[in-house]
């Protein structure tokens, strides 16, 4: 097998986000399986820069042990493509016009589709993560043969866009993150002919809690809901705030919500002195945190998969998610390790079978730990991955 190349519109060892997390992590654990690995990506800072804006030098370098290549960008008309962007993110579906505008003026590089068509020979595969951005969408498009995607769909406008529904047709491979993400991509692509597999991302299972060196190092001695991730708006964190006011109202105790993570959200009166906000902690403190826990709850709506959910049932606590993600409800119902709430009637009810059946709660987590151990250790994701390649390999053979 050759070359396999990770595709991604900016790159660097510690910038934040989903994507950029499994693909740090998926290269790295590829290429300590024996597999030639490496990563395309442009020179722009991340997320939050101006995608017109070279920060990196053009070039390769070697990041985590895995060489990156570097493209520089070229100069985008913002304005046009934010105009575009609002009406995707209010619901709206653009015009084809409005839709070529959108993929013509977001982040670019024509010096790495360049780089893929005519070095295609090169590589097994080229693996776009994730859909929207127009590193993936052109460079797809410069070798669909040989293009496989870990989209991260979302149920949003996006996926629905005519041009990416035509491009993302023809790749030879998608990998998914859950099963209801897959399900959701075949109402909406044309996947016959579309090698698929639901992967999951990989996990490192030997992790270890200490709950009372959590509870010493930060004096929580009461019970407590922990919430860890980004804290803001999208991740619905509001909800889960209004609702611990509400049932700390409704049910006096000492229950306490702490939050790990960063950014920055209004804590209503009704919860605000029963809540504690820890911002970023190191990885082992988050780990004893949670193994501290009565349970975590994870909010957000729009998932395609959540590491601090396996990371809760590894350190054998059960979790509470929306019931309106179908991913993160997939994974409890899959699991038996958790339970899932709508409104606040519904929260209220898992909080209390949660604190009032300790068993039971014990059970779930011990289901979830013995779920993510068999699906997502990085043994059995690599050599999924492995095969995987193998078949794409096989096609274009």
């Amino acid at each position: 097998m050759k070359k396999i190349a990770f595709v991604i519109p900016w790159y660097a060892e510690k910038i934040p986000g989903g994507a950029e997390m499994e693909t740090r992590e998926v290269t790295k654990h590829l290429k300590a399986a024996g597999m030639d690995v490496e990563i395309l990506t442009t020179c722009v800072r991340e997320f939050v820069s101006d995608w017109s804006e070279d920060y990196y030098p053009e070039g390769t370098e070697i990041v985590l042990g895995v060489p990156v290549r570097r493209f520089k960008v070229r100069k985008r008309d913002t304005k046009a493509f934010d105009e575009v962007n609002l009406k995707l993110m209010n619901g709206t579906m653009p015009s084809k016009d409005e839709e070529k505008t959108f993929i013509t003026e977001m982040i670019n590089s024509p010096d790495l589709y360049d780089y893929i068509s005519t070095h295609k020979d090169e590589y097994t595969a080229f693996v776009y993560i994730p859909y929207m951005f127009g590193t993936t969408y052109y460079g797809v498009k410069a070798c669909p043969e040989k293009a496989v995607m870990i989209p991260c769909f979302h149920n949003e406008a996006y996926i629905y866009m005519s041009i990416f529904r035509k491009m993302y047709s023809q790749v030879a491979g998608m990998i998914f993150n859950a099963r209801p993400e897959l399900e959701l991509t075949e109402k909406v692509y044309a996947t016959e002919n579309i090698e698929k597999i639901v992967m999951g991302i990989g996990m490192d299972i030997d992790l270890k809690t200490d709950p009372e060196a959590f509870r010493k190092k930060f004096g929580i001695k009461e019970p407590f809901i922990i919430y860890a991730g980004r804290k803001d708006v999208g991740k619905n964190v509001h909800t889960l705030l209004k609702y611990f006011g509400e049932y700390k109202k409704r049910n006096p105790s000492d229950l306490r919500l702490v939050l790990i993570g960063g950014g920055e959200i209004e804590i209503p009166a009704s919860a605000r002195k029963y809540v504690t906000d820890l911002g970023f902690i190191d990885r082992q403190d988050k780990y004893n945190a949670t193994g501290a826990a009565e349970f975590l709850c994870q909010p957000s709506k729009n998932e395609s998969f959540s590491l601090v959910i396996m990371e809760s049932w590894l350190c054998g606590r059960p979790v509470l998610v929306h019931e309106k993600c179908d991913v993160t409800k997939n994974f409890c119902r899959e699991s038996q390790g958790g339970l899932f709430f709508d409104d606040y009637f519904e929260f209220e009810g898992c909080v209390d079978h949660f604190l009032k059946n300790k068993d039971i709660a014990a059970q779930m987590g011990e289901n979830g730990k013995k779920y993510v151990t068999e699906h997502f250790d990085w043994n059995v994701i690599t050599e999924r991955y492995r095969t995987f390649f193998e078949k794409i390999d096989a096609r274009n053979a």
